[in-house]
């Protein structure tokens, strides 16, 4: 579209600060924490990431929408953002894979966009200021008239936004027969009966159940609210804790679950929110970031061991709460915050970034082979 059909747009942060831009994708007013993320691809799998439930997403990467949409890319059913925040849109994108352009997408999916205002300046404020609530309009051009809209919705911290992500059913995991995510085979053993894996959903991803499946797992997920004593009820070999959005210390239903399911001394692994779940229940507390991580290039690591990492979350668990029984294993080396820890001898581990990347690098893909191998070994014992 050119700019001269765009229509304006307004975006306002709740401390007042007021940008002018220009509409692209759905017309109204919507409201959310604006964030900022730093990858220069993997704009569709964070659209519908539901980790980003309740946020306004502002991309760093100067222009979006070059590759356009397709249905394998998409990491849930539909976007879960609250609005998109770009510099520049491409509205005719060029790839093979694609099937529909980024505006037409969000138009279809009712997700506000605003473009062409200065996102370094925004970013740079988040930076500074810290992440806040802010508000997108094609509606209301007023800026104080926005800002006191903004200004009633509320805060991230002490959201459980957990209840509206999560499936209403149990389901069984099955990766699509035509899906191309593999990005490498996976040796399983021959005539082995699958492991089987109870996912709890706090907003999950499909490319970690994809993972799991590739390792040789059976998944079967269950909603956030499913008491341990079912859970159970199914056998599992291992317990998955899934990302998911908003406050972790607010699901309390969650962290009472995984409480009770530690005492079976099952093996454990955890993914972002999961992974602050699990420090939640082993006793630790969480705090919120300051702006938080959200990016594909987030350095991880411990005793002079690297990894570089795909990370979206904007709380992370407090190091000086964890309790002797349990050990870090891994730092965000950016601002030495906890990204990965272990109980020293209970098979219970976690980590605050995606080791299943999509988008990102795949340094950490082993934490999933490390899952299997623990409970081939809790299997071997019962």
């Amino acid at each position: 579209m050119p700019i001269a059909e765009a229509k304006p747009a307004l975006l306002v942060l709740v401390d007042g600060t007021v940008y002018q831009g220009l509409s692209f994708g759905a017309k109204g007013t919507t409201v959310g924490e604006v964030v900022f993320n730093t990858g220069m691809t993997g704009y569709q799998e964070v659209l519908t990431d539901p980790s980003y439930s309740g946020q306004i997403v502002t991309f760093t990467y100067p222009e979006l929408g070059n590759t356009g949409v397709n249905p394998e890319d998409e990491e849930s059913s539909h976007p879960h953002v609250k609005g998109v925040i770009a510099r520049n849109v491409t509205y005719r994108p060029s790839n093979w894979r694609s099937t529909q352009s980024l505006p037409d997408y969000l138009i279809q999916n009712k997700v506000v966009g605003i473009y062409g205002i200065d996102t370094r300046a925004l970013t740079k404020k988040i930076r500074s200021v810290g992440a806040m609530n802010g508000g997108i309009s094609t509606e209301i051009l007023d800026p104080q008239e926005l800002i006191r809209f903004v200004q009633a919705a509320p805060s991230m911290a002490g959201l459980n936004l957990v209840k509206e992500v999560t499936t209403k059913e149990v389901y069984e995991w099955s990766t699509p027969t035509d899906s191309h995510w593999e990005f490498a085979s996976v040796a399983t053993q021959a005539n082995q009966e699958p492991l089987t894996v109870v996912a709890i959903d706090f907003g999950v991803k499909r490319n970690i159940l994809h993972r799991l499946a590739s390792y040789g797992c059976r998944v079967i997920v269950v909603p956030a609210s499913t008491p341990a004593e079912e859970i159970l009820s199914h056998n599992p070999d291992g317990i998955f804790l899934s990302n998911g959005p908003g406050d972790p210390s607010a699901v309390q239903e969650g962290i009472v679950t995984a409480t009770e399911l530690l005492k079976a001394k099952k093996p454990t692994f955890g993914i972002c929110m999961g992974h602050q779940i699990l420090g939640l229940s082993l006793g630790a507390e969480t705090f919120k970031l300051k702006f938080g991580h959200r990016g594909l290039n987030q350095p991880a690591g411990l005793k002079q061991q690297v990894e570089i990492t795909s990370q979206n979350h904007g709380f992370a668990v407090t190091q000086e709460s964890l309790s002797s029984d349990v050990e870090i294993t891994h730092l965000n080396l950016n601002d030495q915050t906890v990204a990965g820890l272990r109980h020293k001898t209970l098979p219970f581990f976690s980590v605050q970034y995606h080791p299943e990347a999509s988008p990102g690098p795949h340094d950490a893909d082993y934490l999933f082979e490390k899952f299997v191998e623990s409970m081939r070994e809790y299997r071997a014992k019962t």
